[in-house]
């Protein structure tokens, strides 16, 4: 693909609309289904099994997104693309119309599989369609939508479950997905060659069983299980176990699901991927426990839990937009993961002193340090590790990416869940609490717990941020690839389905 035959700026965007329409779905998803699900359990039963509704989702999104980010590799991102849009909307449907809580926990698990290819894949198609030097000029298309999605979300599921049952929590998901579909048909265009390969069955095994022990490992510990349970210790045993086995297998695949070069071949790829795995721990426990404090502890209501958020995502798409466009005209970037991860760990220290004082006004201030940070960091975080990489391995290692900040959530509420509950467990229970409706003894006992159970979490948040510091500061800054100059005729271009970008090679390592 020659500069001349690269796609205009517009066409780009309109091409990267359907993409995020259905990357915005995903993230959607799980915040409308959080919303729902009171209403659900009323109407289904089951209140038993109501953490497998999330669950299902989570582990199904996790193993799968190194599956799909392999196979867009080979057979050709568009189309595989377009496969799990339509696996997620078919996994709507079918929740939307669950008759019990056992089918709907399947269905979403169908969901979750169709979520997962989502999440791969929308990176690497961005990474197909511009190169790194010119991806500043639309991060703030991609932090726009992880805004909405993140705040949106409480309000949209509220509204749909209140007016139409929770049932349309799920149908919302057809006709925006429909679109998507004949969007990026239409408009995103790709070479769609396919590469000749066979797929690495025992990779994809061994893959599947690590992910799934790890997430349900971390679900499970310190709610349902206690850390040193049995179940908890075997599931990390396991997944240390089938980790050692999945590298072993990588090595002798003649086309591995998660090829070990991008690790190896330079030092950025693994860097980003430790960046990722806090940006997960923070991110999610930002958005689960900020709302959480406002509301018990600063009497916010409950019905606007979405703007809670507002404060911490406004700066990401901001500071996304300028970090941008500061990167695509200098081609520098190595101060953006620095900057991120050190208005992040002095946001969360400043988090970790909040008491019931504390107006919202101060904590909003809190917050949108956190979310500078966060604008500084994810999306440069995503930019640098594809620059890292040749263009046959974009799928895959932007796969991996995603499934590291999965998992860093994974691990976070986990964490954070234990340190929370261990802090709340004389006064009175987290959940159903309403602090006003107990004696004034009580209610000051559990105020003071719960401060304490927050002031934990954002001060281990910070530790873990202070450390990724480190690895920011580590990061090489090697020059960003930008569109591929190749004389008429030469027979060399950028071919999304495998092929070697021109200056890829050593540059990046």
């Amino acid at each position: 693909m020659s500069a001349s035959d690269s796609p205009a700026p517009r066409a780009v965007r309109w091409a990267l609309l359907g993409v995020m329409l259905a990357m915005l779905l995903s993230m959607l998803d799980n915040m409308i289904v959080g919303t729902a699900m009171p209403t659900i359990v009323g109407d289904l039963g089951g209140l038993d099994h109501i953490s497998w509704v999330v669950t299902a989702y989570t582990l199904a999104t996790a193993a799968s997104t190194p599956v799909w980010g392999k196979s867009g590799d080979l057979f050709g991102r568009k189309s595989v693309y377009l496969l799990a849009v339509v696996v997620f909307v078919a996994g709507s449907a079918l929740s939307g119309a669950a008759q019990s809580m056992v089918q709907l926990i399947v269905f979403r698990a169908v969901q979750g599989l169709g979520a997962g290819g989502i999440g791969a894949l929308a990176f690497a198609l961005i990474g197909s369609l511009v190169p790194p030097r010119e991806r500043g000029r639309y991060q703030g298309m991609t932090a726009s939508v992880m805004a909405v999605g993140t705040i949106g979300g409480p309000l949209v599921g509220g509204f749909i479950t209140g007016h139409a049952g929770w049932r349309w929590a799920f149908y919302v998901n057809l006709p925006l997905g429909a679109v998507a579909l004949v969007w990026c048909w239409f408009l995103l265009k790709l070479p769609a060659d396919r590469a000749k390969a066979r797929i690495d069955w025992a990779g994809i095994t061994l893959m599947t069983a690590v992910v799934s022990a790890l997430v349900l490992a971390t679900t499970w510990a310190g709610s349902t299980y206690p850390w040193t349970s049995w179940r908890v210790l075997a599931l990390f045993a396991a997944a240390l176990a089938g980790t050692a086995a999945f590298v072993a297998v990588e090595r002798r695949a003649a086309e591995p699901l998660l090829p070990l070069r991008i690790f190896t071949g330079h030092r950025n790829f693994p860097l980003m991927s430790v960046l990722m795995l806090v940006s997960g721990v923070t991110m999610f426990g930002c958005a689960l426990y900020l709302p959480l404090f406002q509301q018990t502890v600063q009497g916010a209501s409950a019905s606007d839990s979405g703007l809670l958020l507002l404060p911490m995502m406004a700066p990401v798409v901001v500071v996304s937009q300028i970090g941008g466009r500061v990167m695509s005209a200098t081609g520098r970037y190595k101060v953006f993961p620095v900057l991120g991860t050190a208005c992040m760990t002095a946001g969360l220290l400043l988090l970790s002193t909040m008491d019931a004082s504390t107006s919202r006004a101060v904590t909003g201030c809190y917050m949108a340090l956190v979310g500078v940070g966060t604008g500084f960091l994810t999306q440069m975080v995503t930019t640098i590790a594809q620059n890292s990489v040749e263009m046959r391995d974009m799928g895959a290692a932007s796969a991996a990416i995603t499934l590291f900040r999965t998992i860093g959530g994974s691990v976070g509420v986990a964490v954070f869940g234990s340190l929370f509950n261990r802090a709340l467990h004389g006064p009175a229970p987290v959940d159903g609490v309403s602090p006003a409706s107990l004696p004034p003894t009580a209610r000051d006992a559990y105020l003071h717990s719960f401060v304490a159970g927050t002031h934990q979490i954002f001060l281990l948040g910070a530790v873990v941020c202070a450390v990724s510091l480190a690895a920011a500061l580590l990061v090489k800054e090697v020059p960003l690839r930008g569109r591929p100059q190749t004389p008429s005729g030469s027979g060399t271009r950028s071919d999304e389905a495998g092929a070697r970008v021109p200056g890829a090679g050593r540059a990046a390592s």
